[in-house]
């Protein structure tokens, strides 16, 4: 299977990610890039293009604990 990279000269403003994780993650996320035929690139940008889609409206996916309200702001609760 071809990995399928991110074409040069597409970027309008690139930058470049230097993050420090552990190892392991590195490793596991370089898997899941080529297991899915992705470059590291290509997988980091579906990533944050998916999370998007799953934003609450204090803007942190679902699945993550939330954020305490701010002073004086109130709760909103779903009923």
């Amino acid at each position: 299977m071809t990995r399928r990279q991110i074409p040069r000269g597409t970027r309008t403003a690139s930058a470049r990610v230097s993050l420090v994780v552990e190892e392991e993650k590195k490793d596991r996320f370089a898997v899941i890039a080529k297991q899915s035929g992705l470059s590291g690139a290509a997988l980091f940008e579906a990533l944050v293009d998916h999370l998007e889609t799953e934003l609450t409206d204090r803007g942190v996916p679902a699945w993550l604990p939330q954020p305490e309200p701010h002073d004086g702001e109130l709760p909103i609760v779903v009923a």
